[in-house]
């Protein structure tokens, strides 16, 4: 599985793609064929939609094992809703489909507006199998259903952490307002550490860390944006 050491700039990287209008039809084919118009937990949703692709494009297991790196028995417990894969195993899963790693996190139909009440939000916790140990994040999406979008908003919660990370890069931007605790951003040599009520706004190409500051862990809302080559 991935790497336990991996946070939120993980994060933020496995989530710089957007879905095409063509995957969308896509999957929101996927996703009527496959009878998951009714809500279903997370691990299952992803699990059916991964099978139901693969089994789409005549993938077998020993097809998915090569182009991730996986156990064949892994893929198997992604599939039967056993194991819910860390973002960093959902973008290889995703490679290995030819689809956007956000359409494996989807439930439900994607609409032309999307209403997440707070009642309704799901956090995902990152851990290492059933192990304690864990992936330094958990999010909740804010748009999980939104058809053709180039935002992808989350309310982030960002662990105290010892382990060194390296800066990221990757196309797009990205803003971040501070909810609850602080963080301190890295952004090439200098380093910014920012409250409740602060915010940045910057370009993704530019190397960038973002960690939880102090023994308390912070909450964060965070928006990436990637416009769509065309």
């Amino acid at each position: 599985m991935s790497d336990p050491k991996k946070g939120y700039s993980d994060l933020l990287e496995d989530l710089k793609d957007y879905p095409s209008t063509a995957e969308a039809d896509f999957l929101d084919g996927v996703t009527r064929s496959s009878g998951m118009t009714e809500e279903v937990p997370l691990a299952q949703s992803v699990g059916l939609r991964v099978k139901t692709i693969r089994e789409m494009k005549g993938l077998s297991w020993s097809d998915m094992a090569q182009r991730t790196g996986f156990p064949e028995d892994l893929v198997g417990r992604i599939e039967s809703g056993e194991v819910l894969a860390p973002l960093g195993d959902l973008v290889k899963l995703a490679r290995a489909l030819d689809m956007k790693m956000g359409y494996l996190l989807v439930q439900g139909e994607s609409k032309p507006y999307d209403v997440v009440r707070k009642q309704d939000r799901k956090a995902i916790s990152r851990y290492a199998s059933q192990k304690t140990i864990r992936y330094g994040y958990s999010y909740e999406s804010l748009a999980p259903e939104k058809r053709d979008r180039n935002m992808e908003p989350f309310l982030v919660t960002l662990e105290p952490r010892t382990e060194e990370e390296a800066p990221s890069t990757h196309d797009g931007e990205e803003f971040i307002y501070v909810l609850e605790g602080m963080i301190e951003v890295q952004m090439g040599e200098k380093r910014e550490r920012l409250q409740p009520e602060d915010s940045i706004y910057y370009d993704s190409t530019t190397p960038h860390l973002v960690r939880c500051h102090g023994d308390q862990p912070a909450r964060i809302l965070a928006v990436l944006y990637t416009q769509e080559k065309k």
